[in-house]
């Protein structure tokens, strides 16, 4: 790379020629050496210009203009593990190399000046820019800003839309845009969001892109059905609103699905990895092609071009980890765009009749182009076009292979995630609240950063997803797991701050299977709740504990009630008690070993079901759930306070997945569900039951049988039944493959319809055997009417509603009427506000006791909050993290919906007083930004699309201030604050 390094002082000037046209000329030129190479270059950077629209190629404004994209796609994990891919290892298992195809695309980019390449994913790229030299940087930062050298979407990864929270999205989008803004300014900012693999494509998803400041979205997969109406009605790209509740055109974003998927055209791949014939231009040599490649070129750019509405298409050349050795794309392109393009009439005989195609009336122009250039394009032919309101799932390749099975692979991974998305905001609100005492200090140093970015990977389409192999699966885990490690410091560090006392802080990360060796050994420790919402919280805390009795002490020195219980489910029995946490703060309790031994609560022996048993219940002061007296399954819920009764029964079944049959060899996997049959098998038809009854806590304890069994638990105050279920291992000794649910069936008239959630925010109605597009052909009844379940599901008749809750991401649907199913994971019962409880849950850390002080003479603190002020139920603090020096990103939004909940009047707009709001910094500046964080909401701007529904209006961006920040339904507002923490916090 160093014999460019003359370039670096070139200054600006006008582009040479045309970016998308060659000189005339009727020979095909060899290869150019170094110096005549370096020598053109110079010619050519001369013009540069800022990066964006106006460096974009020049168009045949009569002709059909064929964009193509160079592109690589790489996967941040999939068959081998992200480091696996950046560093080309186990190529037996796959042949990629993300480190060789960028140092080969920057090769072949400095060789000839019209060649453009996007990329894509941040978590491979700057990995690769921290290791250039100075020089190097400097070259691709010319590139960019010439627009030669463009970036796509911009995220972290191109996260999956079907598994992933919105919080968790944001978060990385934001994490590599701030990247491209940190390292190529204005230059490297996408104006094109890029999802060519992802198995289908959520609403909420297009919503952020557009809040985002994205100008348009592309992607590849599209349900086989929908891709053949859209051809032949010309709606391959529309306007999609992806929300109902904000006011147009804020969440409206121009969409476009690829002709290819992401794939080059069928005989036009000229990678290593493919076996296309290279153009052979030479008529002397008997494998001479060009005149047939050109005629099937023009042939298929001409039939592509029927599908879309303008004189422009666009053609994907390239796919996964392509371009290792990329002269061998471009070489061929550029044969391809010459053979194409020629206007004068060959003297040297080369191609003869050929070469004059477009003299000869082809009306084909081609070029090297970006996503963003074709944008511009589709934008300036100012046509009215149709417009999407509901989203792209389930999708479908084919009968018979839906792609539904990934919404429930490898739950544990899922679920994971999830608690890792928590632990990060609570560790981002510490770093905020406490300032730089929070990275350096007592126990070391504490950073966020590699749990974000860990967080940031597992967005990846194969990661959350659950799509992966199994080694990249642990991979994903061991991010992770390291990822918390520098997270407990700066919590052990801010923590010690904001209480005075430097105590031996212990994280117990296994408390999922009862496992605390601090609370399970000591006869003294302190246990700190933080909760990370903006709101006061009442919380039931469990702790693993040997048996005996413990006396448990509040904030204030108070007596809370507790108890111990012995669980037939576990070794292990738990201590329980009551903990009120104040907002964004957090309670201190201590815990005693009491001399007295004996159990605290009655565990009932198991019930053989028998006809005529008793009924078995459980109730506090708002529900009562009755059991089945013969079958131990739950048989109703009461609702007291409003004398309702719904009878429901929940039982676990079983789908037999299908290896393949006479309709179809689709066997069901991790990408793909398929059930053998349309009726699932009962995992039992009784289950043997336990009764755990205590003041804090009554549970029933269900066994279906040795691999599957379920708690179902209702706290006193609680209006939600909580329902955890343990699944596994699956016997598959019968070589029967299971696919396990749990349903609940209700007398409720559902007319078809229920509906999910949208990555955790706004809700979509479905309808069995629907598409709102296209006239579906259901090829399967099972797997074709399931859906993503991010948070919750839910069936009405208008008058009751079943809502269940989940704690990781799910696929679900209702098959018959009153009917609902999940994939068999944990889950509950109830609402919105319950849903952001169960995303951002307490979190419990322990220590000894004991500590010394943190500040001498002062004493310790036992209650904190980091707000002076509670936020309204219908606020959300979606972001309050360290943006950079004495700098903070706050996001608050309106948790709900239009028109979701007026009996509380929820749904009604909310203002936000931020002055004096935080108790540890004051608010010195205030910004407000788009929701990455990339640019000032004032100055932003989109591009303006005019859709069939009517003309919208721009609303003027609000003055702002920052006593009054008013969020509508469903509104996300971004802000970065410079701030000054007080020294007494």
């Amino acid at each position: 790379m160093g014999v460019y390094a003359p370039l670096l002082g070139v200054g600006p000037g006008p582009l040479w020629g045309s970016m998308g046209r060659r000189m005339s000329s009727c020979a095909l030129s060899p290869p150019l050496s170094s110096v005549s190479f370096l020598f053109l270059l110079l010619l050519a950077t001369p013009g540069a210009r800022a990066a964006g629209y106006e460096t974009c190629p020049v168009v045949q404004p009569d002709m059909l203009n064929v964009h193509l994209v160079a592109h690589t796609h790489d996967d941040v994990g999939w068959l081998k593990t992200v480091d696996q891919y950046y560093y080309g290892i186990e190529n037996d298992v796959q042949h990629a190399g993300v480190q060789y195809i960028l140092d080969s695309v920057i090769s072949a980019l400095l060789a000839e000046p019209t060649r453009r390449f996007i990329y894509v994913e941040m978590a491979f790229f700057s990995r690769w820019w921290h290791e250039q030299t100075n020089a190097t940087q400097e070259i691709v930062r010319n590139l960019v800003h010439q627009g030669r050298l463009e970036f796509a979407n911009g995220g972290w990864v191109m996260n999956d839309e079907a598994a992933t929270h919105y919080g968790a999205i944001v978060d990385q989008m934001t994490l590599g845009l701030r990247f491209l803004e940190d390292t190529f300014g204005n230059d490297g900012r996408p104006r094109v969001a890029w999802h060519i693999d992802p198995f289908g494509h959520s609403r909420e998803q297009a919503s952020l892109f557009a809040q985002m400041g994205f100008d348009g979205f592309f992607f590849g997969r599209l349900d086989y059905q929908d891709k053949l109406v859209r051809k032949e009605r010309r709606e391959m790209e529309q306007v999609w609103r992806a929300s109902a509740s904000l006011r147009a055109p804020t969440a409206d974003l121009f969409t476009g699905v690829l002709p290819n998927n992401y794939n080059p055209p069928e005989g036009l791949c000229w990678d290593v990895l493919c076996a296309d014939q290279p153009v052979v231009d030479d008529p002397r040599s008997p494998e001479y092609n060009a005149k047939e490649l050109v005629s099937y070129f023009l042939k298929l750019a001409t039939a592509q071009g029927q599908s879309y509405r303008t004189n422009h298409t666009v053609m994907t050349m390239g796919s996964d980890f392509q371009y290792e050795n990329a002269n061998m794309w471009f070489k061929n392109l550029d044969k391809l765009i010459q053979l194409v393009n020629m206007q004068d009439v060959c003297t040297c005989g080369l191609i003869h009749d050929s070469s004059q195609q477009q003299a000869n009336g082809s009306r084909v122009h081609v070029l090297y182009s970006t996503p963003a250039c074709y944008l511009w394009e589709l934008n300036k032919a100012n046509l009215t076009w149709s417009v999407k309101e509901d989203d792209f799932f389930p999708y479908a390749d084919g009968p018979h292979m839906f792609w539904t099975g990934y919404f429930s692979s490898r739950p544990a991974l899922k679920r994971y995630e999830r608690l890792s998305y928590n632990f990060l905001q609570v560790c981002n609100q510490l770093e905020a609240l406490v300032g730089p005492a929070a990275n350096v200090g007592p126990y070391g140093y504490g950073d966020s950063a590699p749990l974000n970015e860990a967080m940031a990977v597992l967005q990846h389409h194969d990661a959350v997803s659950g799509t992966s192999r199994q080694h990249v699966a642990n991979d994903y885990a061991r991010q992770l797991a390291a990822g918390w490690g520098p997270c407990e410091v700066l919590l052990s560090n801010a923590l010690a701050k904001l209480s005075g006392s430097k105590e031996s802080f212990s994280f117990c990360r296994y408390l999922n299977i009862s496992i605390c060796p601090l609370s399970q050994t000591s006869a003294h420790f302190q246990v700190t709740v933080y909760n990370p919402l903006g709101r006061k919280v009442d919380w039931m805390v469990r702790l693993p504990v040997s048996e005996g009795l413990f006396l448990v002490k509040d904030p204030s020195n108070k007596t809370v009630p507790s108890k111990v219980v012995e669980l037939p489910s576990s070794d292990n029995p738990e201590l329980l008690f009551p903990a009120s946490v104040p907002a964004l703060g957090f309670s201190i309790y201590s815990i005693t070993r009491m001399p007295v031994r004996r159990p605290q609560a009655r565990l009932l022996q198991p019930r053989p079901q028998k006809f005529g048993s008793p009924v078995l219940s459980i109730k506090n002061e708002y529900l009562r759930a009755t059991f089945h007296p013969d079958t131990g399954f739950l048989r109703t819920i009461e609702v007291l306070d409003q004398k309702l009764v719904l009878p429901v029964s929940q039982a676990f079944f079983w789908y037999n997945a299908s290896m393949g049959d006479k309709q179809s060899d689709q066997a069901s996997g991790a990408y793909i569900f398929r059930p053998s049959r349309a009726k699932p098998f009962p995992v039992s038809h009784w289950a043997q039951t336990h009764l755990v009854k205590t003041a804090l806590v009554q549970e029933v304890h269900q066994k279906f049988s040795a691999w599957c069994s379920q708690v179902v638990r209702l706290y006193p105050g609680q209006r939600h039944l909580e329902l955890e279920w343990t699944v596994g291992p699956i016997p598959v000794g019968d070589k029967w493959g299971k696919e396990v649910i749990s349903r609940f069936d209700t007398p409720l008239k559902t007319l078809g319809s229920f509906y999910t959630d949208s990555n955790g925010r706004e809700v979509l109605k479905r309808r069995r055997d629907y598409r709102p597009s296209w006239k579906l052909n259901q090829t399967e009844p099972v797997a074709g009417n399931y859906y993503p379940v991010n948070s919750r599901i839910y069936i009405t008749d208008g008058k009751m509603q079943l809502t269940v809750l989940t704690d990781r991401s799910q696929g679900g649907s209702s098959l018959r009427d009153g009917s609902l199913e999940l994939m068999a994971r944990d889950a509950a019962a109830g609402h919105r506000l319950l849903a952001e409880k169960e995303l951002l849950a307490p979190q419990v850390v322990l220590a000894p006791g004991g500590g010394a002080s943190y500040h001498h003479g002062v004493a310790p603190r036992t209650q904190f909050s980091g707000l002076s002020r509670e936020l309204l139920p219908s606020v959300r603090l979606l972001t309050l993290a360290r943006w950079g020096p004495e700098m903070l990103l706050l996001r608050l939004e309106h948790q709900f919906a239009l028109g979701e909940d007026s009996s509380r009047n929820l749904s009604s707009p909310v203002t936000v007083d931020l002055r004096g709001l935080f108790s540890t910094f004051t608010i010195t500046r205030l910004q407000e930004t788009t929701l990455a964080a990339t640019q000032l909401r004032a100055s932003a701007s989109r591009l303006k699309w005019t859709p069939k529904t009517g003309p919208v209006s721009h609303p003027t961006v609000p003055r702002l201030d920052p006593a009054s920040i008013t969020l509508q339904p469903m509104e996300i507002r971004t802000f970065v604050a410079s701030v000054q923490w007080k020294e007494d916090s």
